[in-house]
């Protein structure tokens, strides 16, 4: 069984398989009822099946039940002819992911949105699939403030999310050059917060600029869509809303917000270019007030539910950088005012009040390892992006963390070296080299350990200009996360990469079926480069830290 991400355990097929042909039924037991509405429009279309409903005792029957034996996450995919196909979830979400599997066993056609053979008789092989998630956390972070992906651009991702067994998707909604999120209560955001007037090709560098307007955002009910279709293939939507660095379109819309004593925030515009603006939010209760007014409405359109990582709010917190506050009267009065000793205290006191903030709202608050820098509030988490040092510091101070270390799973990075890579950015990471990543780090001790919630893999998109950019950087090494992220497996040193690669023989084709734009193994399509366009790859091995 040609499966990614790889199964715990898998009995070989053993005499005939389960044919699956127009008279198939479909048995939905109570609490399965999102993969059956699944099942019927998605595998159902592909495959010509209209999976009527029938007996739980139909002759090669699907059937799916809820099994308390299992754990929530885990499933158990039966087939056999005679008996038919059923798959056994220890919760909704076990029998969702027992449901992708099917979808596996049955081939590329699967993966497609309509049948290419009508009224064929497809069969799964017999056999026992028993699988479950290693990491309760199994992150995709799209960053759609560089570059706007288009809400469909997010659904499609969800679902490409759903078929890798990926429950966590991180929407980095704003940064420097786009607000991404309709705010009713502050319409600047949209009006102007989310359109730049140009856009610098390729890296900071570069002498290169696509000279037209680039921007956009979601409406509420965008996000709302968003949300719920995510809901519906049991993915969490944590929303990523950066304070107090990489604010600069914020502050370009209402320059209040920004420190008015030391620059003319008024003659702001959002950014065009890359790196780390100096731009950074003013620590004033004006400034404090208008995001509490953002996160209000931020909780009503992500609202958090019992299951998944819903509860979460990514607030940033990283590269804040401080030369305005060091000028800034106002920042001094109120790094005296509080009794702080300099400007880094000013920025762990503003993470804490939204720390505090959310708190109280029953959220928890969630932040790049620079927030650890003054200390965190119990409830708050961490994701561990400079290396495994945050993650291995928040851990033992007995926060939970997120491992995401730019050095291996910043999908942004180049696949390859040589000139043929489009824009080469960061180390190479090869699809290798994604597979032998290991999240949890070295040296914590078993209790610590279990502060790590999971992994997450990063797509930042300042030199990703379109879908296509974005599926060759995540496809096909997001395949190889998703399995580090789902399966037990060994250290990275004994990890078989060989049965890897022939799983992905297998896989190449559903990619294909789906319409993923991956780099291809022997290398970039000529369309795929981007020749010319200068980068910033880095040589040598990326630091183990």
């Amino acid at each position: 069984m040609e499966l990614i991400p790889a199964p715990r355990a898998v009995e070989e097929p053993t005499g005939p398989g389960v044919p699956l042909g127009p008279g198939i039924t479909l048995w939905a037991a109570a609490g399965t009822e999102r993969t059956e509405r699944w099942l019927r429009a998605t595998l159902g279309a592909a495959l010509g099946l209209p999976l009527h409903p029938g007996p739980p005792d139909a002759r090669d029957g699907v059937r799916l039940l809820l099994d308390d034996t299992l754990a929530p996450e885990a499933y158990r995919l039966t087939a056999r002819a005679g008996d038919g196909v059923e798959i056994r979830g220890g919760g909704p979400a076990g029998v969702f992911w027992g449901a992708q599997t099917l979808r596996q066993l049955l081939g590329a056609d699967a993966f497609r949105r309509a049948p290419l053979r009508p009224a064929a008789v497809l069969s799964v092989p017999a056999g026992v699939v028993e699988d479950a998630p290693r990491f309760r956390w199994r992150g995709l972070l799209l960053d759609v403030a560089r570059h706007f992906m288009p809400k469909e651009g997010v659904l499609r991702y969800l679902d490409l999310m759903a078929a890798h067994k990926l429950n966590v998707l991180h929407l980095h909604l704003t940064d420097d050059q786009g607000w991404r999120i309709e705010i009713r209560r502050y319409p600047k955001l949209t009006e102007i917060a989310s359109w730049r007037s140009r856009t610098k090709f390729g890296h900071r560098a570069s002498p290169l600029w696509d000279e037209k307007p680039h921007g956009g955002y979601y409406t509420q009910d965008d996000i709302r869509e968003i949300v719920a279709y995510a809901a519906e293939r049991h993915i969490s939507v944590v929303p990523e809303i950066d304070v107090p660095g990489h604010s600069q379109a914020a502050i370009a819309a209402y320059p209040e917000l920004g420190n008015t004593d030391v620059v003319d925030t008024a003659a702001l515009s959002v950014w065009d270019t890359w790196g780390i603006s100096s731009n950074v939010l003013a620590p004033t209760d004006t400034t404090l007030r208008f995001y509490e007014g953002v996160f209000e409405e931020v909780l009503e359109l992500f609202p958090a539910d019992a299951a998944g990582f819903s509860a979460f709010v990514h607030i940033g917190g990283d590269e804040c950088r401080k030369e305005q506050w060091t000028e800034s009267v106002t920042a001094k009065t109120r790094i005296a005012d509080l009794g702080l000793t300099d400007e880094d205290a000013l920025q762990s006191w503003f993470i804490g009040h939204f720390d505090a903030w959310l708190a109280a709202r029953g959220r928890r608050l969630i932040g790049w390892d620079e927030i650890l820098e003054g200390g965190l509030a119990p409830g708050a988490a961490v994701a561990s992006w400079r290396g495994y040092a945050g993650g291995v510091a928040a851990a033992r101070a007995g926060h939970d963390v997120v491992m995401c270390p730019e050095q291996y799973v910043y999908l942004d990075h180049r696949q390859a070296p040589g000139d043929d890579e489009p824009v080469p950015i960061g180390f190479v990471r090869t699809l290798e080299d994604v597979y032998r990543f290991e999240p949890v780090p070295a040296g914590l001790t078993e209790e610590e350990a279990r502060h790590v919630l999971g992994t997450q893999a990063n797509v930042w998109t300042e030199v990703l200009e379109d879908s296509a950019r974005v599926d060759y950087q995540a496809f096909p090494r997001l395949a190889a996360f998703a399995e580090v992220a789902w399966s037990p497996l060994p250290a990275p040193a004994d990890r078989d990469y060989a049965d890897f690669e022939r799983r992905m023989a297998a896989h190449y084709r559903r990619l294909d079926a789906l319409g993923v734009a991956y780099r291809p193994p022997t290398g970039p399509r000529p369309w795929q480069r981007r020749p010319g366009v200068p980068g910033r790859p880095i040589e040598g091995p990326p630091p183990n830290r």
